[in-house]
């Protein structure tokens, strides 16, 4: 009758990995070690070509790879050797159950999983990128997490070292345990992303959330606050994956705010230079110009005081006059397309501690979220744009040609600035902001307070509507000659009145751009 004492005093380990970093030196080192080494497929071939002795899995199994090698390591006798106990209190009955079926126990698992993410990433064709769906290997990881006490699983070549010591503790394994599960939870989340129905809300979802190598934040948006950078599934960001060509490390706060500048930055053609100005996620100055240098001269003067450790955003490269403009101005980030090597090398020289980005490309999903105390918000992200628009021209008197060009420049702008918001502009420059306020009379007088003279002659911007006259009676004493906004209020007739009595135009959008 077997016993417990029967099964193979050697310990096994399985092998078969798509990242095959370090494999070869690890195998090589378990062999030496007196491990016998199991493998499959293109592991196999790579140890077996490098001199490292291996065995193969059909010949564990005495069964072959099948179905273009979609079933070859779902057998017993690989999973009844992973998964069999090894505590005190239930070893024997498992162990000896193994020896009756001539199985032997498998003590290492080392396994990493097809290459699903890059095949989606490469452009790969629907079944392609089926048939890069790991089955065996996300069952082999899992068998060998659970059983965490008597194999130790291997899902990452910088953990190798660890298993070549003579031993390993229970909190090693349990380390390792954790980071398998959350290799094949990532793994399936890939996976459910690229089945799912773009810019649906589903009743369940996945996010894979990697945090970002090399990234090191020293703290969250206070000191006493811990904080880092998260990569969703394979996601790019033209922050998150922003070139950083000199200056000191992004902070927290550094990231939130360059990502509102470079967000409203590119609402602007691009046949024109724009120049965006961020402070605490707000735009404090936005301007066009016929160079960056002038765009970024523009919008720095729209609010000198404001702009002081802002983030400036420009969708022109930027050469050595632009940089040089810069001088005596206060800035934390600087993003553009490009930055000459005579800009980089002026900035180094003169503005060591500025952060200077070159914008990395932008490939993200149509849902954006938001958390909550214990969960998220989801919303399809506000893509509307200017063409998307049916404006309406709604008072007697039609905005001259110069008032529609100042009508769209404001309302690219108050669709990024937070609710409240009031936006005055003049001659493609904000000559007066007022966001994030709690009333929308009150956001209208800080823009009004903002722009000072330079308020005479400006359009303004609402991003929803005006609940009462107030706004347009205050924009109109200032000598603002047209107005933006939604419409849609129940005393839109009294507004339109005001703006007719007082010779102002009025454009209603039909469409709310909230932003909190």
């Amino acid at each position: 009758m077997a016993t417990a004492q029967t099964v193979q005093q050697t310990k096994r380990a399985l092998i078969s990995v798509s990242d095959k970093a370090g494999v070869v030196d690890f195998a090589r080192e378990l062999v030496r070690a007196g491990w016998e080494v199991l493998s499959t497929g293109g592991t196999l071939s790579a140890l077996t070509a490098a001199g490292v002795q291996a065995t193969s899995v059909a010949d564990v199994t005495g069964f072959p790879e099948i179905m273009d090698g979609r079933v070859k390591t779902l057998h017993p006798s690989i999973h009844g050797g992973i998964l069999a106990r090894r505590d005190e209190a239930n070893a024997g009955a498992h162990l000896v159950e193994l020896a009756q079926q001539g199985i032997g126990t498998i003590d290492l698992v080392c396994v990493n999983l097809y290459p699903f993410r890059e095949t989606v990433q490469s452009g790969a064709d629907h079944s392609t990128v089926i048939e890069n769906i790991d089955i065996g290997g996300p069952a082999m990881i899992r068998a060998a997490a659970k059983n965490h006490l008597g194999v130790l699983i291997l899902v990452d070549p910088t953990d190798y070292s660890l298993a070549l010591q003579e031993s390993v503790t229970a909190e090693d394994r349990q380390r390792l345990a954790a980071k398998a599960f959350a290799h094949t939870a990532a793994y399936d989340a890939a996976i459910t992303a690229y089945l799912s129905v773009p810019a649906e809300l589903p009743a369940q979802t996945t996010l894979e959330l990697t945090r970002l190598a090399g990234v090191d934040l020293r703290y969250g948006e206070n000191p006493h606050q811990e904080g880092t950078v998260y990569r969703v599934g394979n996601q790019t960001g033209p922050v998150l994956d922003a070139k950083v060509l000199t200056g000191k490390p992004m902070s927290f706060n550094n990231y939130g705010d360059t990502d509102a500048a470079w967000a409203l930055v590119q609402e602007f053609p691009q046949e024109v230079a724009a120049c965006v100005c961020v402070k605490h996620a707000n735009p404090c100055g936005v301007a066009l110009g016929s160079s960056a240098k002038e765009a970024w001269e523009r919008a720095r003067d729209a609010d000198t005081l404001s702009v002081f450790g802002g983030i400036v955003a420009l969708n022109r490269p930027v050469d050595l006059d632009t940089a040089q403009a810069m001088r005596g101005t206060f800035l934390e980030v600087l993003i553009a397309p490009e930055v000459s090597p005579e800009a980089l090398a002026w900035f180094q020289a003169k503005k060591p501690d500025l952060r200077v980005l070159v914008a990395g490309p932008a490939r993200f999903s149509g849902t954006e979220y938001r958390p909550l105390q214990g969960g998220l918000l989801a919303q399809a992200r506000d893509l509307r744009t200017w063409d998307d628009l049916c404006p309406e021209v709604v008072t007697k008197r039609q905005p001259s040609e110069s008032e529609w060009s100042d009508l769209t420049f404001a309302w690219r702008v108050t669709k990024h600035a937070r609710s409240n918001n009031v936006v005055l502009a003049k001659e493609g420059r904000t000559v007066g902001l007022g966001a994030g306020a709690v009333s929308r009379i009150w956001a209208a007088e800080r823009a009004v307070q903002n722009a000072g003279g330079s308020a005479d002659g400006s359009v303004m911007a609402s991003e929803a509507f005006f609940p009462y006259d107030d706004v347009v009676r205050l924009c109109a004493g200032v000598g603002v000659v047209a107005v933006l906004q939604p419409g849609g209020a129940k005393r839109d007739p009294e507004v339109i009145a005001a703006a007719d009595e007082l010779g102002l135009s009025m454009v209603f959008t039909g469409s709310r751009h909230f932003r909190h």
